[in-house]
Protein backbone atom coordinates (compact mmCIF):
# COMPACT_ATOMS: atom_id res chain seq x y z
CA UNK A 1 0.00 0.00 0.00
CA UNK A 2 1.38 3.40 -0.97
CA UNK A 3 1.57 5.95 1.81
CA UNK A 4 1.58 9.70 1.40
CA UNK A 5 4.16 11.55 3.41
CA UNK A 6 3.95 15.17 4.43
CA UNK A 7 6.98 17.30 3.73
CA UNK A 8 7.70 18.91 7.05
CA UNK A 9 10.47 21.27 8.00
CA UNK A 10 9.34 21.02 11.61
CA UNK A 11 7.31 24.14 11.00
CA UNK A 12 9.48 26.66 12.77
CA UNK A 13 12.96 25.93 11.45
CA UNK A 14 14.32 23.29 9.14
CA UNK A 15 17.96 23.38 10.17
CA UNK A 16 20.80 25.38 11.55
CA UNK A 17 22.98 25.49 8.50
CA UNK A 18 26.40 26.14 9.76
CA UNK A 19 26.97 28.21 7.18
CA UNK A 20 27.01 46.62 29.79
CA UNK A 21 24.11 46.59 32.17
CA UNK A 22 24.06 47.05 35.98
CA UNK A 23 24.90 44.06 38.16
CA UNK A 24 21.86 42.10 39.25
CA UNK A 25 20.66 42.19 42.83
CA UNK A 26 20.25 38.86 44.61
CA UNK A 27 16.78 37.46 44.22
CA UNK A 28 14.88 37.41 47.51
CA UNK A 29 11.29 36.76 46.43
CA UNK A 30 9.44 33.62 45.45
CA UNK A 31 9.31 32.02 42.01
CA UNK A 32 5.65 31.63 41.03
CA UNK A 33 5.26 30.51 37.41
CA UNK A 34 7.15 30.07 34.15
CA UNK A 35 6.23 30.76 30.53
CA UNK A 36 7.47 27.68 28.68
CA UNK A 37 7.24 27.01 24.97
CA UNK A 38 4.18 24.81 25.51
CA UNK A 39 2.08 27.97 25.81
CA UNK A 40 2.31 28.48 22.05
CA UNK A 41 0.84 26.57 19.10
CA UNK A 42 2.83 25.73 15.96
CA UNK A 43 6.01 25.95 18.02
CA UNK A 44 9.30 24.12 17.56
CA UNK A 45 12.34 23.87 19.79
CA UNK A 46 15.90 23.79 18.49
CA UNK A 47 19.07 23.53 20.53
CA UNK A 48 22.33 24.61 18.94
CA UNK A 49 25.65 23.81 20.60
CA UNK A 50 28.42 25.78 18.91
CA UNK A 51 32.18 26.06 19.51
CA UNK A 52 34.38 27.13 16.61
CA UNK A 53 33.16 25.21 13.55
CA UNK A 54 31.86 22.32 15.65
CA UNK A 55 28.10 22.17 15.90
CA UNK A 56 25.58 19.85 17.50
CA UNK A 57 21.98 20.45 16.49
CA UNK A 58 19.00 19.06 18.36
CA UNK A 59 15.61 19.60 16.73
CA UNK A 60 12.25 18.70 18.14
CA UNK A 61 9.55 18.28 15.53
CA UNK A 62 6.24 20.04 16.00
CA UNK A 63 4.31 17.12 14.48
CA UNK A 64 1.29 15.77 16.37
CA UNK A 65 -0.51 13.72 13.75
CA UNK A 66 -0.27 10.06 12.75
CA UNK A 67 3.45 9.11 12.77
CA UNK A 68 2.80 7.20 9.53
CA UNK A 69 2.28 10.59 7.87
CA UNK A 70 5.47 12.17 9.17
CA UNK A 71 8.50 13.05 7.09
CA UNK A 72 11.13 15.73 7.37
CA UNK A 73 13.48 17.30 4.85
CA UNK A 74 16.37 19.32 6.27
CA UNK A 75 19.21 21.08 4.39
CA UNK A 76 22.62 19.98 5.74
CA UNK A 77 26.13 21.23 4.90
CA UNK A 78 27.80 17.82 4.54
CA UNK A 79 27.15 14.10 4.11
CA UNK A 80 26.60 12.82 7.63
CA UNK A 81 27.97 9.47 8.79
CA UNK A 82 25.76 7.23 10.89
CA UNK A 83 27.72 8.12 14.00
CA UNK A 84 26.90 11.80 13.47
CA UNK A 85 23.15 11.20 13.91
CA UNK A 86 21.47 10.47 17.21
CA UNK A 87 18.00 10.38 18.78
CA UNK A 88 17.78 12.61 21.84
CA UNK A 89 15.76 12.79 25.02
CA UNK A 90 12.76 15.10 25.01
CA UNK A 91 12.92 15.47 28.79
CA UNK A 92 16.27 17.28 28.54
CA UNK A 93 14.73 19.84 26.17
CA UNK A 94 11.90 20.27 28.67
CA UNK A 95 14.47 20.91 31.40
CA UNK A 96 16.33 23.49 29.31
CA UNK A 97 13.02 25.11 28.39
CA UNK A 98 12.03 25.39 32.06
CA UNK A 99 15.44 26.72 33.11
CA UNK A 100 15.34 29.57 30.59
CA UNK A 101 11.62 30.39 30.60
CA UNK A 102 10.39 33.89 31.40
CA UNK A 103 9.02 33.81 34.89
CA UNK A 104 6.68 35.44 37.36
CA UNK A 105 7.97 36.09 40.88
CA UNK A 106 6.44 37.66 43.97
CA UNK A 107 7.47 39.72 46.96
CA UNK A 108 5.57 40.43 50.16
CA UNK A 109 5.91 43.90 51.64
CA UNK A 110 7.10 43.90 55.24
CA UNK A 111 5.97 46.00 58.18
CA UNK A 112 7.09 49.55 57.33
CA UNK A 113 7.25 50.41 61.02
CA UNK A 114 10.16 48.04 61.64
CA UNK A 115 11.68 47.46 58.19
CA UNK A 116 12.23 50.90 56.74
CA UNK A 117 15.54 49.84 55.30
CA UNK A 118 13.81 47.49 52.86
CA UNK A 119 12.48 50.47 50.93
CA UNK A 120 15.88 50.82 49.29
CA UNK A 121 16.85 47.15 49.24
CA UNK A 122 14.57 44.23 48.59
CA UNK A 123 12.02 46.21 46.61
CA UNK A 124 14.54 47.21 43.95
CA UNK A 125 13.93 45.59 40.60
CA UNK A 126 16.62 43.28 39.29
CA UNK A 127 18.35 44.38 36.11
CA UNK A 128 18.10 43.00 33.50
CA UNK A 129 15.00 28.47 26.46
CA UNK A 130 9.99 2.13 6.47
CA UNK A 131 12.95 3.44 4.49
CA UNK A 132 13.09 3.48 0.72
CA UNK A 133 14.76 0.39 -0.68
CA UNK A 134 18.26 0.61 -2.16
CA UNK A 135 16.77 -0.16 -5.55
CA UNK A 136 15.35 3.32 -5.55
CA UNK A 137 18.84 4.61 -6.25
CA UNK A 138 18.62 4.03 -10.01
CA UNK A 139 15.32 5.87 -10.31
CA UNK A 140 16.75 8.71 -8.25
CA UNK A 141 19.82 8.94 -10.49
CA UNK A 142 17.65 9.43 -13.56
CA UNK A 143 16.33 12.61 -11.91
CA UNK A 144 19.75 13.86 -10.93
CA UNK A 145 19.16 12.78 -7.31
CA UNK A 146 21.70 10.61 -5.52
CA UNK A 147 21.16 8.68 -2.28
CA UNK A 148 24.48 9.41 -0.60
CA UNK A 149 23.76 7.44 2.59
CA UNK A 150 20.93 5.70 4.43
CA UNK A 151 20.64 4.76 8.08
CA UNK A 152 18.29 3.42 10.70
CA UNK A 153 18.52 5.56 13.85
CA UNK A 154 16.11 4.72 16.65
CA UNK A 155 12.58 5.03 15.30
CA UNK A 156 13.74 6.97 12.23
CA UNK A 157 14.76 5.85 8.75
CA UNK A 158 17.12 8.43 7.28
CA UNK A 159 18.41 9.27 3.80
CA UNK A 160 21.11 11.78 2.86
CA UNK A 161 20.39 13.10 -0.65
CA UNK A 162 22.25 15.24 -3.14
CA UNK A 163 20.69 16.68 -6.28
CA UNK A 164 21.74 18.47 -9.45
CA UNK A 165 18.53 20.44 -9.99
CA UNK A 166 15.64 21.46 -7.78
CA UNK A 167 13.11 20.19 -10.32
CA UNK A 168 14.62 16.70 -10.19
CA UNK A 169 14.66 16.76 -6.40
CA UNK A 170 11.07 17.95 -6.25
CA UNK A 171 10.00 15.24 -8.75
CA UNK A 172 11.80 12.58 -6.72
CA UNK A 173 10.07 13.72 -3.53
CA UNK A 174 6.65 13.70 -5.17
CA UNK A 175 7.27 10.32 -6.87
CA UNK A 176 8.18 8.82 -3.52
CA UNK A 177 5.01 10.03 -1.87
CA UNK A 178 6.05 13.33 -0.34
CA UNK A 179 3.52 16.13 -0.39
CA UNK A 180 5.75 18.96 -1.53
CA UNK A 181 4.08 22.30 -0.72
CA UNK A 182 3.68 25.05 -3.25
CA UNK A 183 6.65 27.37 -3.21
CA UNK A 184 9.17 24.77 -2.06
CA UNK A 185 10.93 24.49 -5.43
CA UNK A 186 12.39 27.99 -5.30
CA UNK A 187 13.66 27.42 -1.77
CA UNK A 188 15.17 24.04 -2.68
CA UNK A 189 16.89 25.68 -5.66
CA UNK A 190 18.57 28.27 -3.44
CA UNK A 191 19.93 25.58 -1.11
CA UNK A 192 21.23 23.54 -4.06
CA UNK A 193 23.14 26.60 -5.28
CA UNK A 194 24.87 26.61 -1.90
CA UNK A 195 26.00 23.01 -2.42
CA UNK A 196 23.88 21.62 0.39
CA UNK A 197 22.69 18.07 0.91
CA UNK A 198 19.27 17.04 2.21
CA UNK A 199 18.62 15.03 5.35
CA UNK A 200 15.34 13.10 4.89
CA UNK A 201 13.74 11.33 7.86
CA UNK A 202 10.66 9.11 8.13
CA UNK A 203 9.29 7.16 11.06
CA UNK A 204 9.80 3.40 11.15
CA UNK A 205 6.42 2.48 12.67
CA UNK A 206 7.47 -1.05 13.60
CA UNK A 207 10.57 0.22 15.36
CA UNK A 208 8.58 2.90 17.15
CA UNK A 209 6.15 0.31 18.50
CA UNK A 210 9.08 -1.85 19.56
CA UNK A 211 10.71 1.04 21.42
CA UNK A 212 7.42 2.09 23.03
CA UNK A 213 7.58 5.82 22.28
CA UNK A 214 4.26 7.55 21.54
CA UNK A 215 5.70 10.95 20.62
CA UNK A 216 8.56 11.51 18.21
CA UNK A 217 11.87 12.05 19.93
CA UNK A 218 14.27 14.85 18.97
CA UNK A 219 16.79 14.22 16.21
CA UNK A 220 20.40 15.29 16.71
CA UNK A 221 23.26 15.91 14.27
CA UNK A 222 26.93 16.65 14.90
CA UNK A 223 29.04 18.23 12.15
CA UNK A 224 31.65 20.86 11.32
CA UNK A 225 31.13 23.84 9.05
CA UNK A 226 32.27 27.47 9.14
CA UNK A 227 28.84 28.74 8.13
CA UNK A 228 26.42 29.59 10.90
CA UNK A 229 22.83 30.15 9.84
CA UNK A 230 19.29 28.85 10.23
CA UNK A 231 17.30 28.11 7.06
CA UNK A 232 13.72 28.88 8.03
CA UNK A 233 12.28 29.47 4.55
CA UNK A 234 11.63 25.80 3.81
CA UNK A 235 9.62 25.55 7.00
CA UNK A 236 7.35 28.36 5.83
CA UNK A 237 6.55 26.66 2.52
CA UNK A 238 3.86 24.49 4.12
CA UNK A 239 2.95 26.74 7.04
CA UNK A 240 -0.71 27.61 7.65
CA UNK A 241 0.10 30.81 9.52
CA UNK A 242 2.82 32.42 11.63
CA UNK A 243 5.24 29.98 13.22
CA UNK A 244 6.93 30.00 16.63
CA UNK A 245 10.59 29.08 17.00
CA UNK A 246 12.36 28.66 20.34
CA UNK A 247 16.10 28.60 19.79
CA UNK A 248 18.46 27.65 22.61
CA UNK A 249 22.12 28.32 21.82
CA UNK A 250 24.85 26.91 24.09
CA UNK A 251 28.34 28.35 23.62
CA UNK A 252 31.51 29.04 25.56
CA UNK A 253 31.78 32.64 24.44
CA UNK A 254 28.43 34.29 25.16
CA UNK A 255 25.15 35.40 23.67
CA UNK A 256 24.06 34.36 20.14
CA UNK A 257 22.01 36.63 17.88
CA UNK A 258 21.08 36.95 14.19
CA UNK A 259 23.19 39.36 12.16
CA UNK A 260 20.58 40.01 9.47
CA UNK A 261 17.55 40.67 11.66
CA UNK A 262 17.13 42.97 14.60
CA UNK A 263 17.17 41.47 18.09
CA UNK A 264 15.00 43.08 20.76
CA UNK A 265 14.79 42.25 24.42
CA UNK A 266 11.56 41.09 25.90
CA UNK A 267 10.08 43.78 28.17
CA UNK A 268 11.20 42.69 31.62
CA UNK A 269 11.53 43.54 35.31
CA UNK A 270 8.13 45.20 35.54
CA UNK A 271 5.75 45.27 38.49
CA UNK A 272 2.33 43.89 37.49
CA UNK A 273 -0.93 43.51 39.48
CA UNK A 274 -1.08 40.50 41.79
CA UNK A 275 -4.13 39.02 39.98
CA UNK A 276 -1.82 38.18 37.05
CA UNK A 277 -0.62 35.26 39.19
CA UNK A 278 -3.83 33.36 38.36
CA UNK A 279 -3.58 33.94 34.60
CA UNK A 280 0.10 34.06 33.83
CA UNK A 281 -0.14 32.02 30.57
CA UNK A 282 -2.73 34.47 29.20
CA UNK A 283 -0.62 37.41 30.35
CA UNK A 284 2.57 36.11 28.78
CA UNK A 285 1.05 35.14 25.42
CA UNK A 286 -0.48 38.59 25.11
CA UNK A 287 2.71 40.30 26.28
CA UNK A 288 4.81 38.50 23.66
CA UNK A 289 2.22 39.02 20.93
CA UNK A 290 1.90 42.72 21.74
CA UNK A 291 5.67 43.19 21.63
CA UNK A 292 5.96 41.35 18.28
CA UNK A 293 3.05 43.33 16.82
CA UNK A 294 4.71 46.59 17.80
CA UNK A 295 7.81 45.40 15.92
CA UNK A 296 5.64 44.42 12.88
CA UNK A 297 6.75 40.78 13.33
CA UNK A 298 10.24 41.62 12.11
CA UNK A 299 12.26 40.99 15.25
CA UNK A 300 13.99 38.14 17.03
CA UNK A 301 13.20 38.36 20.74
CA UNK A 302 15.76 37.66 23.45
CA UNK A 303 14.07 35.93 26.40
CA UNK A 304 17.08 34.69 28.40
CA UNK A 305 20.86 35.03 28.43
CA UNK A 306 22.75 33.60 31.40
CA UNK A 307 25.56 31.33 32.52
CA UNK A 308 24.39 27.74 32.99
CA UNK A 309 26.07 27.66 36.40
CA UNK A 310 23.42 29.80 38.10
CA UNK A 311 20.25 31.85 37.71
CA UNK A 312 18.44 34.52 39.71
CA UNK A 313 15.71 33.40 40.18
CA UNK A 314 15.68 29.80 38.97
CA UNK A 315 12.50 28.36 37.49
CA UNK A 316 14.35 25.02 37.34
CA UNK A 317 17.73 23.70 38.41
CA UNK A 318 20.64 24.27 35.98
CA UNK A 319 21.37 21.30 33.71
CA UNK A 320 24.00 18.88 35.09
CA UNK A 321 26.99 17.72 33.06
CA UNK A 322 25.25 14.53 31.91
CA UNK A 323 22.34 16.42 30.34
CA UNK A 324 24.57 19.04 28.78
CA UNK A 325 26.69 16.26 27.27
CA UNK A 326 23.54 14.60 25.86
CA UNK A 327 22.69 17.91 24.18
CA UNK A 328 26.15 17.89 22.59
CA UNK A 329 28.15 20.18 24.87
CA UNK A 330 31.30 18.18 24.17
CA UNK A 331 33.63 20.26 26.35
CA UNK A 332 31.73 19.44 29.56
CA UNK A 333 32.54 16.46 31.78
CA UNK A 334 29.41 14.25 31.72
CA UNK A 335 30.16 13.06 35.25
CA UNK A 336 30.01 16.59 36.61
CA UNK A 337 27.03 16.87 38.92
CA UNK A 338 27.44 20.60 39.44
CA UNK A 339 26.39 23.13 36.81
CA UNK A 340 28.98 24.12 34.23
CA UNK A 341 30.49 27.59 34.51
CA UNK A 342 31.78 27.63 30.92
CA UNK A 343 28.42 27.20 29.18
CA UNK A 344 26.42 30.28 28.26
CA UNK A 345 22.81 29.76 27.20
CA UNK A 346 20.83 32.09 24.93
CA UNK A 347 17.08 31.68 24.47
CA UNK A 348 15.60 33.37 21.40
CA UNK A 349 11.91 33.38 20.49
CA UNK A 350 10.78 34.16 16.95
CA UNK A 351 7.27 34.51 15.56
CA UNK A 352 7.59 34.72 11.81
CA UNK A 353 6.06 34.37 8.38
CA UNK A 354 7.36 34.79 4.84
CA UNK A 355 6.55 38.49 4.73
CA UNK A 356 8.44 39.45 7.87
CA UNK A 357 11.32 36.97 7.46
CA UNK A 358 12.04 36.63 3.73
CA UNK A 359 15.62 35.42 4.37
CA UNK A 360 17.16 32.68 6.47
CA UNK A 361 18.62 33.64 9.83
CA UNK A 362 22.35 34.28 9.77
CA UNK A 363 23.71 33.80 13.29
CA UNK A 364 26.74 35.06 15.16
CA UNK A 365 28.34 34.67 18.56
CA UNK A 366 28.71 38.04 20.24
CA UNK A 367 30.94 37.21 23.20
CA UNK A 368 28.58 39.29 25.33
CA UNK A 369 28.00 37.55 28.68
CA UNK A 370 25.62 40.16 30.11
CA UNK A 371 22.80 38.38 31.91
CA UNK A 372 19.14 38.88 31.04
CA UNK A 373 15.84 37.14 31.69
CA UNK A 374 12.15 37.84 31.18
CA UNK A 375 10.90 38.52 34.71
CA UNK A 376 7.63 39.98 36.02
CA UNK A 377 7.13 40.97 39.64
CA UNK A 378 4.14 40.74 41.97
CA UNK A 379 4.24 42.89 45.11
CA UNK A 380 1.74 41.99 47.79
CA UNK A 381 0.76 44.92 49.98
CA UNK A 382 1.34 44.74 53.71
CA UNK A 383 -1.93 44.17 55.59
CA UNK A 384 -0.87 45.02 59.17
CA UNK A 385 -2.73 47.41 61.45
CA UNK A 386 0.13 49.46 62.91
CA UNK A 387 -0.24 53.19 62.54
CA UNK A 388 3.27 54.56 62.87
CA UNK A 389 4.16 57.48 60.56
CA UNK A 390 5.97 55.11 58.20
CA UNK A 391 2.85 52.93 57.93
CA UNK A 392 0.71 55.96 57.15
CA UNK A 393 3.11 57.03 54.44
CA UNK A 394 3.17 53.49 53.09
CA UNK A 395 -0.64 53.24 52.89
CA UNK A 396 -0.86 56.63 51.22
CA UNK A 397 1.58 55.45 48.53
CA UNK A 398 -0.38 52.31 47.57
CA UNK A 399 -3.02 53.86 45.24
CA UNK A 400 -0.32 55.46 43.07
CA UNK A 401 1.63 52.19 43.03
CA UNK A 402 -1.43 50.19 41.99
CA UNK A 403 -2.23 52.72 39.29
CA UNK A 404 1.31 52.42 37.96
CA UNK A 405 0.98 48.62 37.89
CA UNK A 406 -2.29 48.93 35.96
CA UNK A 407 -0.68 51.19 33.36
CA UNK A 408 2.33 48.87 33.08
CA UNK A 409 0.09 45.86 32.46
CA UNK A 410 -1.90 47.72 29.81
CA UNK A 411 1.31 48.84 28.10
CA UNK A 412 2.82 45.34 28.13
CA UNK A 413 -0.22 43.47 26.83
CA UNK A 414 -2.55 45.95 25.11
CA UNK A 415 -5.28 45.04 27.62
CA UNK A 416 -7.98 47.61 28.38
CA UNK A 417 -6.94 49.86 31.26
CA UNK A 418 -10.46 50.18 32.68
CA UNK A 419 -10.82 46.38 32.77
CA UNK A 420 -7.46 46.08 34.54
CA UNK A 421 -8.52 48.65 37.13
CA UNK A 422 -11.77 46.76 37.69
CA UNK A 423 -9.90 43.47 38.16
CA UNK A 424 -7.64 45.16 40.68
CA UNK A 425 -10.56 46.74 42.53
CA UNK A 426 -9.19 50.27 42.29
CA UNK A 427 -10.98 53.48 41.35
CA UNK A 428 -10.69 55.05 37.92
CA UNK A 429 -8.31 57.61 39.32
CA UNK A 430 -6.10 57.39 42.41
CA UNK A 431 -7.88 58.69 45.47
CA UNK A 432 -6.63 61.96 46.86
CA UNK A 433 -4.83 61.78 50.20
CA UNK A 434 -7.29 62.29 53.05
CA UNK A 435 -6.42 64.88 55.73
CA UNK A 436 -5.03 63.27 58.86
CA UNK A 437 -6.50 64.30 62.21
CA UNK A 438 -3.81 65.01 64.76
CA UNK A 439 -5.64 63.05 67.47
CA UNK A 440 -6.42 59.84 65.55
CA UNK A 441 -3.23 58.03 66.55
CA UNK A 442 -2.77 59.71 69.90
CA UNK A 443 -3.30 56.61 72.04
CA UNK A 444 -2.30 53.97 69.45
CA UNK A 445 0.55 51.74 70.57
Amino acid sequence: MNRRWCLLSFSAAAFFLVLPTPAAHAFCGFYVAKAGSDLFNHSSRVVLVRDGDRTVLTMENDYRGDPAEFAMVVPVPTILAREQIHVGDRAILDHLDAFTSPRLVEYFDGNPCVELQRRNGAFDLMAPKAMLEASAGAAAASLGVKIEAQYSVGEYQILILSAKESEGLETWLRTNGYQVPAGAAAVLRSYLRQGLYFFVAKVDLEKQRELGFERLRPLQMAYESPRFMLPIRLGMANADGPQELFLFALTRSGRVEPSNYRTTRLPSDVNVPVYVKDEFPHFYRDLFGHHVDQEHMRTVVLEHAWDMAWCDPCAADPLPGSELRDLGVFWVDPAAGTPANDVFVTRLHVRYDAAGFPDDLVLRETGDRTTFQGRYVLRHAWQGGERCPAAQTYRASLPARWEEEAHSLASLTGWDLADIRARMGIDHEPAADQPHSWWRDLWQR
